[in-house]
């Protein structure tokens, strides 16, 4: 909007300021010539012959300028064999003749006759009474005034076209950041749903913008029931399926022959994929109208004694160090899940020592978590990544814990990432989460 001003503005300033340089500088200059025809005429009517024919005037000039040497106001009367009659301001100058060889109307010329003094002439040939002889008469002026009155006008109308320029772009600016301004009210309002801090745009709008305040709160509201109904659909059909999954693991147990073991195989399978979308489900239920705050701290420390316990026979020790104050923008539910699948992990399948480390830059958490065994090669570290795939298969497990921890952590905006811990040697996990 304030290019498209300044598109308009400039433009038309630039001819208005044109059309009026044209007006004024022919109004000035129209108004120099006009005096050169009152001095003319002036001229004209004093001027009368003397005993020998020459032209001598009855009363003198009215300007004191053409008795002033080099003045740049002069006249001059000229005829065909005569020596010209001249201003004393011309001193030791003459005009010259008339321009062309019929100047009985006024002729008006300019000339550069002098050094350094560009001349506006305005002569006519008159018959005196009682003459036949044609006199020249000529009134001159320099035109270094003229110049100067022409080149203060174009200075004032510089300037103050260009402070009105100036002024009405910044009036536009100023007009448009205004009006504009509710709109980064909103986008504001909407970044704040998006990061949990709230769950509508407020009313407290402009009358223009209140439709499209309305209209984002009833598109929250309806995507938190499609939410709500999708959450809710695939909780009953989990629920729906874990029965009949349930009787079939009962019926394949005990018995060896083929059939039994495809089908206790394949229901786990089955409950696998259920259980991982029930987890994304969850997840994303919570994170699309959560306003959720976990503190990172204590959530590690409980994960710690959890999986402690569990994994007492293999005299797990697990160590927590780092930022102490870090909050996760999210549902804390989400937190131990993802953070307990990877520190069960490291306690399972490493060598008994696990290292969780908190860190991070403004605005996101980095949760380390480092084991002591064997590691993982760079090239396989991409397939733990798939849902239901082991790269150990003596451990007990079902394969879905990173491919949880990723789904989770993308839905929150964060990231997974596998590297070498250069402390214990063994694989190292980096979970990226966004934080308060």
């Amino acid at each position: 909007m304030i290019a498209l001003a300044a598109a308009w503005i400039i433009p038309l300033l630039g001819l208005g300021g044109y059309a009026l340089d044209r007006a004024m500088v022919g109004t000035i200059t129209r108004n120099f010539e006009n005096q050169l025809d009152f001095a003319l005429t002036a001229m004209v009517s004093a001027a009368d012959l003397d005993d020998v024919g020459e032209v001598r005037f009855l009363r003198p000039l009215g300007d004191q300028r053409f008795f002033e040497p080099y003045s740049g106001l002069y006249w001059q009367v000229s005829a065909e064999g005569q020596e010209p009659f001249r201003s004393r301001s011309l001193w030791d100058r003459i005009l010259g003749g008339p321009p062309r060889a019929d100047c009985r109307k006024p002729c008006r010329y300019a000339s550069e006759r002098f050094a350094g003094e560009t001349l506006r002439i305005v002569g006519r040939q008159i018959k005196l009474p009682g003459s036949d002889t044609s006199f020249y008469f000529q009134v001159a002026q320099s035109t270094r005034d003229l110049d100067e009155q022409v080149k203060l006008l174009r200075t004032i109308m510089f300037w103050s076209l260009g402070g009105l320029g100036v002024s009405l772009l910044a009036l536009a600016a100023l007009q448009s950041t205004y009006g504009l301004s509710p709109l980064e009210k909103v986008s504001r309002a909407i970044a704040a749903i998006r990061s949990g801090e709230a769950k509508r745009v407020g009313s407290d709008f402009p009358d223009e913008i209140a439709p499209l305040i309305s209209e984002i709160n009833e598109l929250l509201e309806h995507n938190e029931r499609q939410a709500e109904a999708s959450r809710r659909h695939a909780g009953n059909l989990a629920h729906a399926l874990k029965t009949p999954m349930s009787v079939l693991i009962g019926e394949s147990q005990g018995r060896n022959d083929p059939l039994a073991l495809t089908v206790a195989a394949q229901v786990q399978v089955m409950r696998r994929h259920v259980d991982h979308q029930l987890a994304r489900a969850r997840a994303a239920g919570r994170r699309g109208a959560s306003t959720s705050r976990a503190d990172v701290w204590p959530a590690l420390q409980a994960i710690a004694r959890t999986v402690g316990r569990i994994h007492r026979d293999r005299d797990v020790t697990i160590d927590i160090a780092g930022d102490k104050h870090k909050i996760f923008r999210g549902e804390r539910q989400d937190l131990d899940e993802m953070v307990g699948n990877l520190v069960d992990n490291a306690a399972l399948h490493g060598g008994g020592r696990v290292f969780v480390t908190v860190a991070g830059d403004p605005g996101c958490v980095e949760i380390l978590v480092e084991d002591d065994g064997r590691g993982i090669p760079e090239a396989a570290r991409a397939r733990l990544f798939a849902r239901g795939e082991r790269l150990d298969t003596d451990k007990p497990g079902t394969g879905l814990g990173l491919a949880i921890v990723r789904d989770v952590a993308e839905i929150y905006g964060g990231s997974v990432a596998l590297e070498e811990s250069e402390d214990l040697g063994g694989l190292l996990v980096r979970l990226t989460l966004p934080a308060v």
